[in-house]
């Protein structure tokens, strides 16, 4: 990865500060982008080849800030990584528009525009895409249906992709983590009584008995974006501890 330039979403904590780390350990530069200032920050506190850039990727300027500030920079993108994503956990009879319209505009829309928005750097460097999805993507689940559908969203989206962009040698892949030690489940809007129940009962429905990490997950983002793996391109790769197969 040396001196590839890497925008990641949601780099501001969990999947997204151990991707962009691992990032620039290989040698990267990397944009991170997210809503709150802080914790970009702190992201890029862990190597000067990090930049942190505060945006809403469902905000036009904002989003050209985004890629302006890896040109400004470097001249270049050759990979984006859609992490940024959002969670809910309602029965159907409890949903409304506005919480599964906000869910799409994050899982969904945003990946969309962001994905277009770096697509002409892309093209000039024969990049890479990589989302992040979920093992509820292809897994059914009670109680997350809208949020498991976003998912199934975007991992055809990335199979859709792969093919469209295959011309001109973009690769598009999804990484799909199991239950994973980040702070979505904080920000869903759950009591911390309900996320102990959820951490626990996930835990115990995993096959290698725990959940998981931000880096087991950064690993297989990094390797996806490394141009060794050129012939891969379309694929959903689950990094879940055996969940999706249990």
């Amino acid at each position: 990865m040396e001196d590839q330039v890497v925008i990641v979403s949601g780099g501001g904590t969990g999947i997204g500060r151990a991707a962009a780390i691992q990032f620039a350990q290989a040698g990267a530069w990397v944009v991170v982008v997210g809503r709150r200032s802080a914790p970009l920050d702190e992201t890029a506190s862990f190597s000067d080849r990090i930049v942190p850039v505060s945006a809403d990727l469902l905000n036009e300027p904002d989003l050209e800030r985004v890629i302006q500030t890896a040109n400004h920079h470097w001249g270049r993108i050759d990979v984006l990584v859609n992490n940024a994503g959002a969670f809910l956990q309602r029965p159907l009879e409890e949903i409304n528009q506005q919480l599964v319209s906000s869910l799409y505009a994050t899982n969904v829309v945003a990946p969309s525009l962001m994905s277009q928005a770096a697509l002409p750097y892309l093209k000039a460097t024969q990049g890479a895409i990589v989302n992040i999805s979920s093992t509820f993507g292809h897994k059914a689940s009670p109680m997350i249906s809208h949020y498991a559908a976003s998912k199934a969203a975007l991992e055809h989206l990335t199979r859709c992709w792969a093919l469209e962009l295959a011309p001109y040698r973009i690769r598009v892949n999804a990484v799909a983590p199991g239950p994973t030690e980040t702070e979505i489940l904080l920000r869903s809007g759950l009591s911390a009584t309900a996320i102990d129940q959820i951490k626990s009962e996930e835990a115990r429905r995993v096959p290698l008995g725990r959940r998981g990490v931000s880096d087991d997950i950064a690993t297989w983002i990094v390797a996806l974006a490394n141009r060794n793996a050129s012939w891969i391109t379309g694929q959903v790769i689950a990094v879940d501890g055996g969940l999706s197969v249990a």
